[in-house]
């Protein structure tokens, strides 16, 4: 610690040198870094020594967390961590296009990308057209000499509809396209999109990865060392700069990921088969299910990692949807997904509120509509927890 004569505290010296290193990483919340020279930090800059600057431009936390998705997604550059999942997908749709480009989206995006791909783009000039994404010859037939690139989600918010990863990556190659994949319900657990043909991974690692509804934060890489270098700058450039106790924090949820994962799918599956069963249900959507209308692809694509979402419709209006919220006792109804804890969405009053009835209808969307995020609580106790809701609300 360094003192003046009159006894006023300046800026410490840094943290002794130690033979041994911490086992937990540091939570390192400096927003800036000095270096010794201005020879020392043009090389920083310049690339030819790896150091930090400004928060803004990178920091230790950050670094950890993309590193430990990097290795879960096989990305071939250090990806970029973000504020928030939707800065994630901005940093794409708003990065890599232009006035006068065009590009094409899956029709079941959660809610805020649709709108950003409604709203936003065509307002700034870039053009944009929604297509079912597991219809290749749709996708094929909107493409335009002016588009840039295709976003899907491989299995679709809140409908679980299972994207043709397959076809459009094949059609990606041949038109020059960029493919980019929205993992966040699947995970590299369930899918690794690079080894699937994406040229652009996005997660929002606030859900499964991070898991513990405490954490802001979203991720993007890119298979070509250019295209990442673009996004990183933009990411820097308009602050979409994570913090470091999120990335700290999400890092501690990573760690366990592996086993919530498999054990919320687990129960995912126990659940989608026990709600089917239940007097008051109109349909359940799990991808395992011989029901789900693309269940011959999950099959292929996922091979038996169908994730921990599941969604199902009950008759009734607003009401009834209100009283299936309040008769799931101990369940959070919370616009979110990835928790330890099971929740409940209603998309009707949340991610897809933006869209008219019509339109949500035309997506599969009623009012009787719920998405649940399946968390670790022993299978039968959800179980009967739904059962309740479901009487509750359907009488």
């Amino acid at each position: 610690m360094i003192s003046n004569s009159k006894g006023s505290i300046m800026r410490p010296d840094p943290l002794p040198d130690s033979a041994s290193r911490p086992v937990a990483t540091p939570l390192s919340p400096s927003v800036v870094y000095a270096s010794d020279t201005p020879d020392m930090l043009d090389a920083q800059y310049e690339g030819d020594l790896h150091g930090y600057t400004y928060s803004r431009e990178g920091h230790p936390n950050a670094d950890v967390v993309a590193q430990a998705i990097d290795r879960m997604e096989g990305a071939p550059h250090m990806g970029v961590v973000t504020s928030s999942g939707m800065a994630a997908v901005s940093a794409v749709l708003l990065g890599l296009t232009q006035a006068g480009d065009h590009v094409i989206g899956g029709n079941q995006l959660y809610g805020r990308s649709l709108r950003m791909m409604t709203e936003d783009l065509p307002r700034l000039g870039v053009q944009t057209t929604m297509v079912d994404p597991g219809d290749v010859d749709a996708v094929r037939a909107a493409i335009r000499p002016e588009t840039k690139l295709i976003l899907v989600e491989v299995v679709s918010n809140p409908t679980l509809r299972v994207a043709d990863i397959l076809g459009l990556s094949a059609l990606a190659r041949e038109t020059g396209v960029l493919l980019v994949v929205d993992n966040t319900f699947t995970t590299p657990r369930g899918f690794r999109a690079f080894d699937h043909g994406a040229d652009i991974v996005i997660h929002s690692v606030t859900k499964l990865l991070a898991g513990h509804s405490d954490v802001m934060l979203g991720y993007v890489a890119a298979r070509d060392e250019a295209l990442n270098d673009r996004l990183r700058v933009f990411t820097v450039t308009t602050g979409m700069t994570p913090s470091p106790f999120d990335c700290w924090l999400a890092e501690r949820g990573m760690l366990s990921f592996a086993l919530r994962f498999d054990r919320a799918q687990s129960t995912a599956e126990t659940l989608a088969t026990h709600l089917a069963g239940l007097e008051g249900v109109k349909r359940v959507i799990y991808p395992s299910r011989h029901d789900h209308p693309d269940h011959l692809r999950a099959q292929a694509l996922l091979k038996g990692q169908y994730c921990n979402m599941v969604s199902f419709e009950i008759n009734g209006s607003r009401e009834a949807a209100n009283a299936l919220a309040r008769g799931a006792e101990g369940l959070s109804f919370a616009p979110t997904l990835g928790d330890v804890g099971t929740t409940i969405s209603h998309p009707a009053s949340s991610s897809h509120r933006a869209l008219t009835p019509e339109k949500r209808a035309e997506l599969g969307m009623s009012e009787g509509f719920f998405r649940v995020s399946v968390g670790l609580e022993e299978p039968q106790a959800l179980c009967d927890v739904f059962t309740a809701a479901i009487q509750a609300a359907t009488g």
